[in-house]
């Protein structure tokens, strides 16, 4: 009789043992499970430690939480241009709710996929192809958008969408090849063009610059020289006037001064000339300083005699002075 007790309690605690079995649940980092209860979802297990009633609560969907990566295979795509171009790409996405991406949508990746790879020939397929070429960026933003928001529904953020890979055809590459080189040989061109311009702008401006300066200095010097000349003349007409003062006095230096000044102004005109190269004295020079010598005579016969050579002017009744000729 005790051995039948005995084998009944660890009949028990077997039984024990297995419902606390099938009644834990231990879910990992970045996963979530749903339970369902008679085939009909009751709950979502959260990561770590969980309990369900045995026999009754069974796992429905065990749920990857964490980023996923879905590559998108080569396709072809038709462009706005008729332009027949291949095209791969890669999706990301990251399931939001358990229980939405488990039985709103049957096979998730593969509904992904194929979302991705309908709107790629969408969205592509309203373009030319030197916008689809030249805009990946705006492509993958567009594609993003659309996806996103058909996904939603199925507990699904993408996060995001990115084209690898546009490849045209051969022919159409040679093409693109040939027109890239007739570009690149015409903005060589324009701009061998644009610099020989400014070269001859650079020239043009110089050389002006270079005639407003000169004509400019010649100005200034032409002016220089006016001013120059006209400090001469105001010298000379202050030198006469005191020279004439001087012969009004009877200073007969003054008068030897004054006819060997001009005198020898005339002798540096004449020997200034550009076309004389032979200097022709039209008197003799001893004779001139004869003159002179005479005419100082003259003076001191006109003023008098004094003991610093100057001499009162001749008055009204005195006897002009007469001038030997010859």
């Amino acid at each position: 009789m005790f051995q039948g007790a005995g084998v009944f309690v660890l009949v028990i605690l077997a039984v024990v043992v297995f419902y606390l079995v099938r009644a834990i649940r231990m879910v990992p980092q970045g996963y979530m499970y749903t339970v369902e209860r008679f085939g009909k979802y009751t709950k979502t297990l959260m990561p770590g430690l969980n309990l369900i009633v045995p026999f009754i609560d069974g796992i429905g969907y065990k749920q990857n939480m964490m980023e996923r990566v879905l590559p998108v295979p080569s396709q072809e795509v038709i462009t706005k241009d008729n332009a027949l171009v291949t095209v791969d790409g890669v999706a990301f996405f990251q399931v939001m709710d358990a229980a939405k991406a488990s039985y709103e949508i049957n096979n998730l990746d593969n509904a992904i996929l194929n979302m991705v790879m309908t709107q790629i020939r969408t969205v592509m397929g309203s373009m030319e192809l030197d916008h689809l070429l030249s805009q990946r960026d705006e492509i993958n933003h567009k594609l993003l958008g659309s996806v996103d928001q058909a996904t939603q529904t199925w507990g699904v953020k993408m996060t995001r969408i990115e084209i690898k890979d546009i490849t045209p055809p051969r022919d159409l590459v040679e093409s693109m090849g040939r027109q890239m080189k007739a570009e690149r040989d015409k903005r060589a061109v324009i701009l061998e063009a644009e610099g020989a311009r400014g070269s001859a702008i650079l020239k043009a401006e110089g050389e002006k610059q270079a005639i407003v300066l000169k004509a400019e200095g010649e100005r200034e010097a032409a002016y220089r020289a006016a001013e120059a000349r006209e400090r001469a003349a105001e010298a000379e007409a202050k030198a006469t006037a005191m020279v004439s003062e001087a012969i009004a006095k009877g200073n007969v230096q003054a008068i030897n001064y004054f006819v060997a000044n001009n005198y020898v102004k005339a002798l540096e005109a004449i020997a200034a000339s550009p076309n004389q190269k032979i200097l022709m004295l039209p008197l003799d020079a001893t004779s001139i300083l004869g003159s002179i010598g005479g005419i100082a005579q003259i003076a001191k016969e006109a003023f008098g005699d004094g003991p610093t050579g100057q001499g009162s002017l001749p008055s009204a009744g005195r006897k002009p002075p007469t001038v030997p000729r010859g």
